[in-house]
């Protein structure tokens, strides 16, 4: 497992970085395929009255089609957060627009598959998705429209990526006490306080390392908000997938599990970051 870690991270980490500077259309493209892989994830994961027990329990790696053999809505749900991706590359109009657009089109799929007695589950299951995958993720286009090199880009993501790691490595070694027993067994006060020391020292480094040298006043906060956000968003995920009755979302990312499960964190920290710079920085 730790092997796998590290050989996804020395293979990952350049790409991102790589697609981060590169910017545009490119790194737009990658958060779209990258959040509609995640999405369908969630929906596999938390359709409990259609999927098969032994699927969930089990996810392939490429193979979707165990999870979502008779569920075509969940694939309207994932272009739902392609369509956002799409329209935050061309500005916060737009992508208010696609937000519209993706709710009308849910109402109008149940609409007219008509099924009056899972109307409700579909709808809070659909919307569910697009709003926590599609609406948060689409924030990673607005963060790197901030600067012109993605440096902004670069603190969010590796910084909450720094939480993780230190969560994990201090929380494997030293950890006791269970912060949240019931909803991730895994999780330790230990481990979380790593992270958030981890976090911390992160965004300073970054802040530094990527040229942006805001001021001290201004990014201690941040650096304070970001790693707390990112332990709550590791959580939330957590909640969802011991509701859902699954230990991983996937198994798309060798040592991570799937694409959501890399993301959890970031969804959350990703909004932060942009308006934070947006309110208090710019």
């Amino acid at each position: 497992m730790l092997a796998q870690r590290v050989a996804t991270a020395l293979i990952g980490i350049p790409v991102i970085l790589g697609l981060i500077a590169w910017g545009g259309v490119a790194y737009s493209l990658a958060v779209a395929a990258i959040l509609v892989l995640a999405a369908l994830e969630f929906f596999a994961a938390t359709d409990h009255q259609r999927a098969a027990p032994a699927a969930r329990s089990s996810p392939t790696r490429l193979n979707f089609s165990p999870y979502l053999k008779w569920r075509p809505l969940a694939f309207l749900g994932a272009a739902a957060v392609a369509l956002l991706v799409a329209a935050a590359h061309n500005g916060s109009d737009w992508w208010a627009g696609a937000l519209v657009l993706a709710l009308f089109l849910v109402f109008l799929a149940l609409l007219l598959q008509g099924d009056v007695q899972r109307g409700l589950h579909d709808w809070l299951w659909l919307v569910g998705g697009v709003v926590y995958v599609g609406f948060l993720g689409s924030h990673l286009v607005f963060l790197r429209q901030l600067d012109d090199e993605g440096q902004w880009a670069m603190v969010a993501i590796f910084s909450t990526w720094a939480t993780d790691t230190a969560a994990y490595f201090v929380g494997r070694a030293i950890g006791r006490t269970h912060i949240a027993p019931a909803i991730s067994p895994g999780k330790t006060v230990e481990g979380s306080l790593a992270g958030i020391v981890g976090g911390f020292g992160a965004v300073l480094f970054l802040n530094w390392a990527t040229g942006l040298r805001v001021d001290l006043a201004e990014v201690i906060p941040l650096a304070l908000l970001l790693p707390l956000t990112a332990v709550i968003g590791d959580l939330a995920e957590s909640l969802l997938k011991r509701g859902a009755g699954v230990k991983d979302t996937g198994a798309l990312i060798p040592g991570h599990g799937g694409f959501l499960d890399r993301l959890d964190s970031i969804l959350f920290t990703a909004p932060l970051v942009y308006y934070f710079v947006t309110w208090v920085v710019l």
